[in-house]
């Protein structure tokens, strides 16, 4: 998380026109915060830490994941749900090149304290279900956004942590998708994507 701030405050200071991405693994797993949560709700004695972002949205656990970071001048005038469906284009193009057709998710309740239960409409789906939340933060026209790409999802580990029961019908893991490519092959086809996006090298 520090590593993506200081991509966005760098890219701030050096006025660059450039978009940026990075794909990356936790270990061990970790619980992060929106930015405005308070720490006391999410404190918990199962020995998982807990980390802030920079970035808006509720509480998630990274585990089984792999986390996208992206970093770019905003367009102007863009407003962040247009931004942030930009960069699930972006996203939707990857996975296309791997076979895999995903779409816009649709709205759900906001209600609720665990990331993945909710949709703000333009989060990434799998015929219907969430496969990719992500969040946004914005700063002096430049804007970072987090997301995460679920390999699998141990329901069990996340109730206990957000002490709410997880819609399990609403959310897909890859796990259920498909198996037959690395994340080596996932991490070119998601570049290419962003490449084709955002005409960028």
């Amino acid at each position: 998380m520090e590593l993506d701030l200081n991509t966005l405050e760098r890219a701030i200071a050096t006025n660059s026109k450039d978009a940026f991405v990075r794909f990356y693994n936790w270990s061990p797993k970790c619980i992060s915060l929106g930015k405005n949560q308070p720490f006391e709700e999410f404190y918990n004695d199962l020995g998982i830490d807990i980390v802030r972002r920079p970035t808006g949205g509720r509480a998630l656990l990274h585990d089984k994941e792999l986390t996208y970071c992206f970093v770019s001048p905003i367009k102007n005038g863009q407003s962040i749900i247009e931004s942030y469906k930009e960069i699930s284009d972006a996203l939707i193009l990857g996975f296309k090149k791997l076979g895999i057709e995903l779409n816009y998710a649709g709205e759900r309740s906001k209600n609720l304290r665990y990331c993945m239960n909710i949709s703000c409409g333009a989060d990434v789906s799998f015929k219907g279900r969430k496969l990719i939340g992500s969040a946004q933060f914005r700063s002096r026209g430049y804007l970072l956004q987090h997301g995460s790409i679920l390999y699998d999802l141990d329901f069990e580990l996340v109730e206990k942590i957000f002490k709410q029961k997880v819609d399990r019908d609403s959310i897909i893991t890859l796990s259920k998708i498909a198996k037959n490519f690395s994340q080596d092959d996932l991490i070119r086809a998601l570049k290419a994507g962003f490449r084709e996006k955002f005409e960028t090298s």
